[in-house]
């Protein structure tokens, strides 16, 4: 009976005729950069290549799992960062699948000597479908025997297919220790629904910081043929979507080559009908060396939901490389860098 009931819920969640949907999520938001903000685009100043996979609710067969991959590339002479971003999306038992590609431009402006400007610009085409042998239709459900094959709703005959463009913006400022960012995904509103042409995709809009504190032994101590990184970085991480809104706020530890965070996610003092909003804790553990950045994240789950979930797993891993010509320095060592996260 249970069963019944949690499929009849899904295929409602999988339909959504609303204008509620919300946007898969990263824990760890900064090492899916392009994801964030299009103003990270060519950000390293070198070519970046990266992936970031999440897993969320694994314990129960209403999971969703999360891909990405993406690459940027800075051109020094142009002042420029190009990216591509790839993301693919899947929800629940009705196999909701969500694929879309993007394309970023980023403009890196500097205002002073030690202050940046990036305002960036993404273009976007996204597909969107169910798969139909997945769903369960009310006439299909007999409580004297087994489920019918075939259904006669008329819903059946809609298309199940969603595809639209769109368009997001968002910059970054920051200096080599601080760093604030505001972005706006879905500036088209698209109409994202399968049976509701009225149905519109709200605009994502969020704003992200952070500043690095460094330790006052990370002077004394080299690395690799320089100074090894010690420091303390807090970040944070609003999001709002329609009337959905979140909060992430934490810290990384850095002792080079290894790095350590934790962010508590939630809006303690915007409750949801009058429930505490609290989602989860997360705990990361990651390394770099040689341009190469790892990472592993949990997140464990303190609301209603409870860790019978099984919380969110994710991993990132990005590499960073130069491209430009061997007799010249890239600009990331003969100019002011990018905060790394």
């Amino acid at each position: 009976m249970i069963k019944i009931y949690l499929s009849i819920f899904l295929l409602m969640l999988g339909l959504s005729i609303s204008s509620n949907a919300q946007d898969p999520q990263f824990s760890q938001f900064y090492a899916a950069p392009l994801y964030l903000n299009p103003g990270f685009a060519g950000s390293a100043e070198l070519a970046r290549v990266g992936i970031n996979y999440r897993n969320q609710w694994p314990s129960y067969p209403t999971q969703f799992v999360t891909y990405s991959a993406y690459f940027d590339y800075y051109f020094d002479e142009y002042n420029s960062g190009l990216g591509l971003l790839l993301l693919s999306d899947k929800e629940g038992l009705a196999g909701l699948n969500t694929n879309s590609v993007a394309v970023q431009y980023a403009y890196q402006l500097r205002l002073t000597d030690n202050l940046i400007f990036r305002p960036g610009l993404e273009g976007s085409y996204t597909m969107r479908n169910i798969d139909k042998g997945n769903l369960l239709f009310g006439d299909q459900i007999d409580f004297d025997g087994p489920f019918k094959d075939l259904t006669d709703d008329p819903i059946i005959g809609s298309d199940f297919r969603s595809n639209y463009f769109d368009f997001g913006a968002g910059g970054l400022l920051y200096t080599d220790r601080l760093w604030v960012g505001f972005a706006a995904h879905h500036l088209l509103m698209p109409i994202n629904s399968f049976v509701d042409a009225s149905s519109q995709l709200d605009i994502k809009y969020s704003v992200h910081a952070g500043y690095k504190i460094l330790l006052p032994t990370a002077t004394n101590l080299h690395f690799q043929g320089g100074y090894r990184d010690i420091s303390i970085t807090p970040t944070m991480l609003y999001k709002q979507q329609g009337q959905f809104s979140q909060m992430d706020a934490g810290m990384y530890f850095t002792y080079e080559p290894f790095v350590f965070g934790a962010w508590y996610r939630g809006l303690p003092f915007k409750p949801v009908e009058g429930i505490p909003n609290h989602e989860s804790v997360i705990f990361l553990a990651g390394i770099s060396t040689n341009g190469l950045h790892i990472g592993y994240s949990y997140d464990y789950t303190i609301s209603k939901l409870s860790i019978a979930t099984g919380g969110a797993h994710e991993i990132s891993v990005r590499y960073e490389f130069f491209l430009g010509d061997p007799r010249k320095p890239p600009k990331n060592v003969r100019q002011l860098p990018c905060p790394k996260f």
